[in-house]
């Protein structure tokens, strides 16, 4: 339970001052009541509120997934334009962070969250919670390079990288590459095949957990993530490498 003036400024509804005035006036409801008391607690994810007589959806985290174009920053705030930028007012609140960072000219699946505790467990490599991507090589990797970025390499500045799974999705000239990786540090899989002795020429973040990122979304397109599509990202995952149905 919490005050009714919090969770609608934390909604992105209006400042808490203004929030405040809103309750005072009469203009909000609580399970078809007229709330006039901002002290006034509920529990925000099983009770209808109304402000001005349209509904508002209190809950108190949100889960967007969002398809990441080029040329967008993972960040909450800067002098690019960030995903936190891109998501629709309907969505918007205050305190949304990416959880996890693609590069500037990396694509596809970005969580947003208002929720830390959740980002934290799952960017933390000790909870194995896998991502997955499509990477275009500029040229092949030889079968031993890549059982060496399977079995954990340490990169020429001494940065140690956990053991990846990696698959070929597409032979040629210039290969498309499936990798699942537990953890995120700076250009991970750009470095990666550098150090397999390839470049990277574009990468696409295809899956979270075991959540895959939505087809039907657009570059810069998002979405609110279900309760159901949640557990897939922290739940058990297996590898699409072994289990291909």
């Amino acid at each position: 339970m919490e005050r009714i003036d919090k969770i609608l400024a934390r909604q992105g509804i209006a400042s808490r001052r203004e929030v405040k005035e809103l309750i005072k006036q009469g203009r909000v409801t609580a399970e078809g009541a007229v709330v006039t008391d901002c002290a006034f607690k509920i529990d925000e994810d099983n009770c209808a509120v109304t402000v001005d007589g349209k509904t508002v959806a209190v809950k108190k985290y949100i889960y967007i997934m969002m398809n990441k174009p080029k040329g967008v920053v993972s960040a909450s705030a800067g002098e690019d334009k960030t995903v936190v930028d891109l998501v629709p007012a309907e969505l918007f609140r205050k305190g949304l962070f990416p959880a996890g960072r693609l590069d500037k000219d990396t694509t596809g699946f970005v969580l947003i969250t208002d929720d830390g505790d959740f980002a934290h467990k799952i960017l933390s490599p000790k909870n194995h919670v896998y991502k997955t991507y499509l990477a275009r090589l500029q040229r092949p990797v030889p079968e031993n390079e890549m059982k060496k970025l399977e079995n954990g390499i340490t990169l020429l500045d001494g940065t140690s990288l956990k053991g990846a799974k990696v698959e070929t999705v597409e032979e040629g000239e210039q290969p498309l590459v499936k990798i699942m990786i537990c953890e995120g540090k700076y250009h991970q899989v750009k470095r990666m095949f550098a150090a397999a002795g390839s470049r990277v020429l574009e990468l696409h973040r295809q899956k979270i957990g075991g959540l895959s990122l939505d087809a039907g979304l657009s570059a810069g397109e998002c979405r609110e993530i279900t309760p159901e599509e949640l557990k897939k990202i922290t739940g058990p995952v297996f590898s699409d490498f072994d289990n291909k149905n």
